[in-house]
């Protein structure tokens, strides 16, 4: 049985004698570069554009030194530059890795220097020990593919804009309630036309600045729900169009819960459910809903979730483990969150949430990795 790379260690036997190791900084005009390279004394470091030619440079210098150059590592913190780089390094055969950036232990001084310089040296250090085959120096990210990337925009565009019309409504019932005005719901189709009949507790009509303002509102509103439907119909077709195999099939079977919808399973199998995590506590852990023990000689405690991972994946099965209550009655999992929250010795119904959330996690995974459904879900036809 094929075992799944944790990516806490490297599996690849590592030969330094024979092996280019370098280390890049990136920032938006340049590269600092670092390397341990084999017959050199001294470890290169010099900034330059990006461009890989400097790496074939320090090869050559340790081929004229007598070392043969056999493998050529390459490894980069996760940033704001995505994997772009790690796509292009690769198409130019070149070994590259992806640092966690959360994984790498650094100092607790309250001020500690902090440089570019410095940041290439630890990321260098402990990038060795990963290479070594130690565990506990710092963690690999697995590299999506362009298409892997991109089908996670549509329903992060859709959270950002459900988002932006929170942001407005608000902003319309804020205007409204200083001068005095309540009721009035700015999310409803008919707002526009009811607003010219709306009036101050003095009688007087809402001032004409105030009211232009309004009006922009509302026509941003509009604009903001068009968005959101040319999203979730480009969604549908693309589901019903698409493959019958792989994460499209994954978004089906997810989506035959009752109590889940296409919105939610497609955000589960885009960010977690379609990832290839080790065990259960690897999937649990990437959502961030594992806890954060804190122990110290005799002292015992807990400080809740760890709150590591995704966090938007962490929200939405939040919300979805309070919809499953109340979608799945009968379930083993209900069942199970009743009998601990029921009573007045009950556990906390919120802190138990969380518990529930992260079984319905490892249930759903398994569902779609297995095929095994959870105990007394009821399921219905993917209507997409």
């Amino acid at each position: 049985m094929r075992q799944t790379d944790d990516l806490s260690k490297s599996i690849t036997p590592f030969v330094q004698g024979n092996t280019l190791v370098a280390i890049i900084e990136l920032s938006l005009s340049s590269w600092l570069v670092a390397g341990v390279v084999p017959g050199i004394a001294r470890q290169p470091l010099k900034k330059l554009e990006p461009d890989e030619a400097e790496l074939q440079r320090w090869r050559d210098e340790a081929v004229k030194s007598g070392c043969a150059i056999e493998r050529l590592v390459v490894a980069y913190e996760a940033g704001r530059d995505g994997f772009w780089l790690a796509r292009w390094l690769r198409a130019h055969e070149i070994e590259v890795h992806v640092i966690h950036s959360t994984s790498v232990a650094v100092s607790r001084e309250h001020r500690r220097a902090k440089t570019d310089r410095l940041d290439t040296a630890m990321l260098l250090r402990v990038f060795m020990g990963w290479l070594r085959g130690e565990r506990g120096h710092c963690g690999m990210v697995a590299v999506p593919t362009i298409e892997e990337e991109d089908a996670k925009r549509p329903h992060r565009e859709r959270e950002n804009l459900v988002g932006e019309k929170t942001r407005i409504v608000n902003r319309m019932k804020a205007a409204l309630i200083r001068l005095g005005i309540r009721g009035f719901k700015p999310e409803l189709r008919r707002a526009p036309l009811k607003l010219d009949g709306l009036r101050t507790p003095e009688g007087l009509p809402i001032p004409p600045n105030t009211l232009d303002e309004i009006r922009r509102d509302l026509a941003r509103l509009a604009m903001v729900r068009e968005q959101i439907d040319l999203i979730e119909q480009a969604r549908l077709e693309r589901i019903t169009q698409g493959p019958k195999t792989g994460p499209n099939a994954m978004v089906r079977l997810v989506a035959s819960i009752v109590g889940v919808g296409v919105e939610t399973a497609d955000m589960l199998v885009r960010e977690v459910l379609s990832r290839d995590l080790r065990d259960r506590r690897a999937v649990a852990r990437y959502a961030g809903l594992t806890g954060s023990p804190d122990e110290s000689g005799s002292k015992r405690r807990e400080k809740g979730l760890a709150r590591a991972g995704n966090a938007r994946v962490r929200r939405g099965l939040i919300q979805l483990a309070w919809r499953f209550l109340g979608f799945q009655k009968d379930s083993a999992l209900t069942q199970w969150y009743r009998a601990r929250t029921d009573g007045v010795k009950g556990a906390s119904k919120t802190k138990m949430i969380v518990a529930l959330a992260r079984k319905l996690l490892i249930a759903l995974w398994r569902m779609v990795t297995t095929g095994e459904v959870p105990e007394g879900v009821r399921l219905r036809p993917v209507e997409v």
